[in-house]
């Protein structure tokens, strides 16, 4: 603010003036060019907790932050020179001192007032030490905020995976649900079927001489028996592993008589002219395993083999070792896996695409894998379209108890 000449003041004027000095509410200092105190208000010695008669003639970087103090002579002097403000005539934040030494921010408008006799400097003061720290609230509850939000996020996040593994489960307990329906309904409805027929031509063959015939479909009655007990078999077998009820039981076996008696018990599976090659290590040939897990496992590597093979066609079993593990191997020459069905061939139910005509509950190797992992073991396999497949178990090669 510049001032020119003014008239002389009247003494009403200077009394009002002076009230008007005393009583506003933000400090007022009044200096010399040099910076130094020549008056101040009340609200000035309030803000710094000193007494108007302590601060007048001393230096006015006494009222200010470390860093304005040391440089304050500089300010003046450059503004002297070159008439650029970087105070004087432009309102900044500053930083301001107090008697005890407490530092506070504040707001700092500096005009020059040209006087008949001299020129001084008003300095506006202005508290920020309530505005700071609404700021700084402000500040910390918008970090609080996005913290928060982040935290929100997350867990919608978390939360979307959970419906999506939700949805993923459903999905796939559908797809379980479909294909045991499909499953069910041929395997039993065919065999149902035959026993419903075959009972129904029994009924006709009443004489001696007919026989053989009744024995032809009573074969057929025992046959379709059979496969209705092998289904619900391979159920049983499901549900007890899904409730843990399946034991392990591991003692010294031998590997040679546990594969012999699994190829006699698959022999009724075999169709015409299929042969089992044995290539059997010879030594060690014995682990410490559980022989009914293995030979429930064997049997149905070697029936899958029988199975989807053609009649005549040779089925190999080899055993030996293999880094430090004992390996059985049951590989045949007939249909093989489509490569895109390789992936969900350990699934419940799940039946590749070119077995469709063939018997099947479809839990066969899932059952075989779920056996495997309760004797510490695995399941390989290797297979192509037409050439056959060859599945490998793994064992741990314990042979002591």
């Amino acid at each position: 603010m510049m001032m020119g000449n003014p008239g002389k003041m009247s003494q009403e004027d200077s009394h009002r003036l002076k009230a008007l000095f005393e009583m506003a509410t933000d400090g007022i200092i009044t200096m010399s060019t040099e910076g130094i105190i020549e008056n101040l208000n009340f609200a000035a010695c309030a803000l710094f907790g000193y007494e108007a008669e302590e601060l007048k003639g001393q230096k006015v970087n006494i009222l200010m932050g470390s860093y304005d103090r040391t440089h304050h002579d500089e300010y003046l002097e450059r503004y002297h020179k070159t008439q650029q403000p970087r105070i004087i005539g432009i309102g900044r934040e500053v930083t301001g001192r107090r008697k005890n030494g407490e530092e506070f921010p504040l707001r700092l408008a500096v005009s020059e007032v040209n006087l008949e006799q001299q020129t001084i400097y008003t300095g506006m003061l202005h508290d920020l030490t309530d505005f700071k720290r609404a700021q700084d609230r402000v500040v910390q509850l918008n970090a609080e905020l996005e913290d928060k939000v982040e935290e929100r996020t997350a867990a919608l996040r978390q939360r979307e995976k959970e419906l999506q593994r939700a949805l993923g489960k459903e999905r796939e307990l559908n797809e379980l649900k479909s294909r045991f329906l499909s499953m069910a309904s041929h395997e039993f409805k065919t065999p149902l079927s035959t026993v419903l027929s075959s009972v129904e031509l029994i009924e006709l063959y009443r004489e001696e001489v007919q026989q053989p015939k009744r024995e032809k479909h009573i074969g057929r009655i025992k046959d379709a028996v059979n496969q209705l007990t092998d289904v619900l078999n391979d159920f049983l077998s499901l549900s007890q592993l899904e409730q843990g009820q399946i034991a392990v039981s591991p003692r010294l076996t031998d590997l040679r008589a546990i594969i012999s008696t699994s190829v006699e018990s698959s022999e009724g599976q075999l169709k015409e002219g299929q042969k089992v090659i044995l290539k059997l290590a010879e030594e060690p040939s014995r682990i410490v395993t559980d022989p009914k897990l293995l030979r429930h496992i064997l049997i149905n590597l070697i029936s899958n083999a029988a199975k989807y093979s053609s009649p005549g066609m040779e089925i190999t079993i080899t055993s030996g070792w293999q880094d430090e593990r004992c390996f059985i191997s049951v590989a045949d020459r007939g249909i093989g896996i489509p490569a895109e069905d390789q992936t969900h061939l350990f699934d419940r139910f799940f039946r590749a695409r070119n077995v469709e005509n063939v018997k099947g509950t479809g839990l066969g190797l899932n059952i075989v894998n779920h056996y495997l992992q309760l004797l510490d073991g695995k399941i390989e396999f290797e297979s192509e379209l037409s050439q056959g497949s060859t599945f490998t178990i793994l064992l741990p090669a314990q042979k002591d108890i």
